[in-house]
């Protein structure tokens, strides 16, 4: 089972967006980074995208599921503070008959707990150090709920 974890793209800096931090849009850069994941993706044939509430996340998800015809849902549990639930959420999508290429898109902070905690639990040794940069993804192979390969793709 394959499942695909995004860093959001590049969204300026936190300390000089005077709004809510969950509406923080990707600058020009985050946008392409975002469009460089298109091409990271689609021959992946993801079945599904799941994104953090975020702007920015939304946002670096946008193009691909344009390209790919899908829909991205929103889901809570890849909020900045909610790792713990990222986990849950990651762990009951690797169960066996679930739909495989889901993408989730998250932040940084929860893509690295969720690495390090399943690097741990699952016994791999991960090519990288998480989370890695702004605009990537880890292209995780899961066998029987146990991850047991993660590659990191840069972003441009």
């Amino acid at each position: 089972m394959r499942l695909i974890l995004v860093r959001h793209g590049h969204a300026g800096r936190k300390d000089q967006w005077h709004r809510p931090d969950r509406l923080r849009p990707l600058d020009a850069r985050g946008q392409r980074q975002a469009q460089h994941l298109v091409q990271v993706l689609v021959p992946l044939q993801p079945s599904r995208i799941v994104s953090s509430p975020y702007k920015r996340c939304f946002q670096t998800m946008a193009p691909a599921a344009d390209k790919l015809g899908l829909r991205v849902h929103q889901a809570s549990a890849l909020a900045p503070d909610a790792p713990a639930r990222a986990l849950a959420l990651i762990r009951r999508l690797t169960v066996p008959h679930s739909p495989t290429g889901v993408v989730l898109c998250t932040h940084g902070e929860v893509l690295g707990a969720v690495l390090d905690e399943f690097a741990e639990q699952d016994g791999l040794r991960l090519e990288r150090r998480p989370p890695g940069l702004k605009g990537c993804a880890w292209v995780l192979e899961f066998r029987r709920g146990k991850l047991v390969a993660a590659r990191y793709v840069p972003p441009r």
